[in-house]
């Protein structure tokens, strides 16, 4: 049986699952590294000590997740010097994502120089995307060498949420129109049509599309130029604004949902305000994607937000029903993955845990071929 470590380091974490085959033997979360008072100095030391305090005997591979592989990587790739050079190269795309993913690999290699180290990355399931999805509309020239495009994120989880809503529904992957809508602290939609990524709502980075916990999503690019120009803020200040004071934070003073929900229950009317922000936005993404695919057969909900907040769900698709969308108000207050939709209902509506940590594991196991 194969065993297979995987490691997602985020921007002030690493997440890590132990997998004897498809079972998971241990598993965590190191949480605020870097912060005053908080974990681990950096990720280096994160990564140590996760690696230190698990049994890895018989370690087969180590899935890392990286989250920006540009146009170059369209598959997940066993990691070697070129590689590793190439996601470094990539820092630019990603200056807070690619570093902390670079930091885990570099350890684990030095750590376990003997098992096979394979990448696996969030942009790679969209460049199935076509030109006309990918493609700014701003000059050819200045885009291609700078690398502006859309290139999309959470791929890992938009692809192992849509095979899980066929299985559900028990349909062919490669027959299936599905819209998954990732709800987290991130946020992302994507439209997929017979297995392939064909829209998504992130772009060159994942600060475009819905609204977040502290993303601002979709926004006119000259409140930028305002912000500089009357404003006086700097570039960097602009980058902090938009990342990490916007989105739900930005409108509510809270970046968790759970909060923006029990303050809107008291009548809090900036928690209501950001939930309306919040749920129009994913409307508007769920329609317009029901016409790039012109037949939808299913509309997923997935991650922390998606999976648990029911009103949102709600809310998200109300006045779609002319679309053939409604959810059913006793299903969608229940629990684990399943349909919400009613009976006979033309396009079926269902809430799927993601598991992007399990799909970097089989990826593993495929490239370092263990499977």
């Amino acid at each position: 049986m194969s065993r297979v470590l995987v490691l997602n380091c985020g921007s002030s974490s690493v997440k890590y699952r132990l997998y004897d085959g498809d079972e998971v033997r241990d598993n965590g979360t190191v949480e605020r590294i870097g912060e005053p008072g908080g974990g681990p100095a950096d990720h280096e030391t994160a990564v140590r000590q996760v690696i230190s305090g698990l049994d890895l005997t018989g370690l087969t591979a180590v899935g890392h997740r990286v989250v920006h592989g540009g146009t170059r990587f369209g598959e997940p790739v066993r990691i070697d010097e070129e590689v590793l050079a190439a996601i470094r190269d990539l820092v630019p795309l990603a200056p807070l994502h690619n570093p902390p993913n670079l930091a885990g690999i570099e350890v684990a290699r030095e750590a376990l120089p003997d098992v096979p180290q394979v990448a696996v990355f969030d942009t790679a399931f969209h460049r199935t995307l076509p030109e006309a999805a990918a493609t700014y509309a701003i000059d050819r020239d200045t885009a291609k060498r700078y690398g502006v495009r859309r290139y999309g994120f959470h791929g890992t989880s938009h692809a192992y949420v849509s095979r899980r809503t066929a299985e559900l529904l028990g349909r062919r992957y490669d027959e299936l129109n599905t819209i998954t809508l990732h709800l987290g602290n991130g946020a992302s939609a994507c439209a997929i049509a017979g297995g392939r990524s064909v829209a998504t709502s992130m772009g060159m980075s994942p600060l475009e599309g819905l609204v977040m916990g502290t993303r601002s999503g979709d926004l006119d690019p000259t409140i930028i130029f305002h912000l500089r120009r009357e404003g006086g803020l700097s570039v960097d200040e602009i980058d902090d604004l938009l990342n990490h004071r916007s989105g739900l934070q930005g409108l509510a003073g809270a970046n968790d949902m759970r909060e923006v929900l029990t303050r809107r229950a008291t009548g809090d009317q900036a928690a209501s305000l950001a939930f309306d922000v919040y749920c129009r936005r994913i409307t508007s993404y769920v329609g317009a994607y029901y016409a790039l695919l012109g037949r939808v057969d299913a509309i997923t909900f997935t991650a922390g937000v998606g999976e648990h907040a029911a009103p949102v769900r709600e809310a998200a698709l109300t006045g779609l029903e002319r679309l053939g969308i409604t959810v059913d108000p006793a299903r969608n207050a229940g629990k684990g993955d399943r349909v919400i939709s009613p009976d006979g209902a033309e396009v079926t509506v269902c809430v799927v845990a993601t598991d992007e940590e399990r799909e970097i594991a089989r990826a593993a196991r495929r490239i370092a071929g263990t499977a």
